[in-house]
């Protein structure tokens, strides 16, 4: 299903970015509130848990907004072999957030020797919940770790304030940093760029990217996540051209973005969820965007740009 996983590797992040979140600037990528992990055949998915989907506003560029985590994860955090054997989604900005009664992944309010981690709660591919669960191993980021029950049972032997991520179809993944700070004011080592998914369950610190140099390593591809770009895994198997259909802001090729239908090109699939097209840079002008599509300024210019990223542009019908 990816080209980076077996068919059996899939999970689900809700992350508010590239195709899911509103940037403001009038188109928002595409989202799936289905999005699932699977870890033999469940759902087609796989068992990783780097899986997020978004969802696009056909009146807006993919944004970054608050994701999965998606995407996003990529085996771009120091993995190695078949740790990157994974996949990564990003799902709905209308994911369910926590339950009452949850620990914090942040504050990692749990008893000494305990962690608190995301897991699915219920069964499924996607984190919907925290618990706390007794920290048996002290691995840290870019160390290859061991999953028990599956990328989304939050049993790994990673140390407290980091994730067992891109778990393969063996329990084997790498672990990556947890922010810390708070939800509100999140902090990640200079390179890394705190991505906040489903529900506010999930904090990454991914590696932060380029959208215009898709920077990221290997097949990893560079997607909006709040007012930043994450890297995460490339989750559009076969598909992923531009005009290709797509529900998942990693559903896309390097260098493109699922949007949504009413935003993309009229040559898109009828009927679909959303449609890869390409990032451009706005300042140049210098791609050809799909038909009917022009090269629109990613965040709202209205509204302070981050550092950086002025130049960053997506194919999309005007707003």
């Amino acid at each position: 299903m990816t080209k980076n996983l077996t068919a059996t590797q899939l999970f689900a992040i809700a992350f508010t970015l590239a195709g899911c979140g509103d940037n403001g600037s009038g188109n928002e990528s595409v989202t799936n509130p289905t999005a699932a992990h699977s870890t033999s055949g469940t759902d087609g998915a796989s068992e990783t848990g780097a899986g997020t989907t978004v969802s696009v506003d056909p009146s807006k560029p993919t944004e970054g907004s608050s994701g999965d985590p998606t995407t996003t994860t990529t085996g771009s955090v120091g993995s190695t072999g078949d740790a990157t054997d994974t996949s990564m989604f990003i799902v709905p900005n209308d994911f369910p957030g926590p339950v009452d009664g949850e620990c914090d992944v942040f504050a990692q309010n749990c008893f000494d020797g305990d962690k608190c981690v995301a897991w699915a709660m219920g069964g499924g591919g996607a984190w919907n919940a925290t618990k706390c669960v007794k920290e048996t191993g002290k691995k840290i980021a870019g160390d290859v770790c061991m999953t028990e029950g599956g990328g989304v049972s939050g049993m790994d032997d990673c140390a407290k304030g980091n994730m067992c991520w891109n778990v393969n179809d063996k329990n084997q993944g790498i672990c990556v940093a947890l922010c810390t700070g708070t939800e509100a004011a999140p902090k990640c080592d200079p390179g890394f760029a705190c991505a906040i998914a489903n529900g506010g369950v999930l904090n990454l610190c991914l590696p932060a990217c380029d959208p215009l140099l898709q920077d990221c390593d290997g097949t990893d591809v560079c997607i909006p996540n709040l007012e930043k770009f994450v890297c995460v895994l490339d989750a559009s198997g076969d598909g992923g051209k531009q005009n290709d259909p797509c529900e998942f802001a990693n559903n896309c090729d390097k260098g493109l973005i699922c949007l949504k239908i009413a935003a993309a090109s009229p040559d898109c699939m009828k009927g679909s969820t959303g449609c890869c097209s390409p990032f451009c840079d706005f300042a140049k002008q210098d791609t050809v965007c799909p038909n009917g599509t022009e090269c629109v300024q990613w965040f709202d210019p209205m509204m302070p740009v981050p550092p950086g990223f002025e130049d960053v542009g997506v194919c999309s019908i005007p707003a």
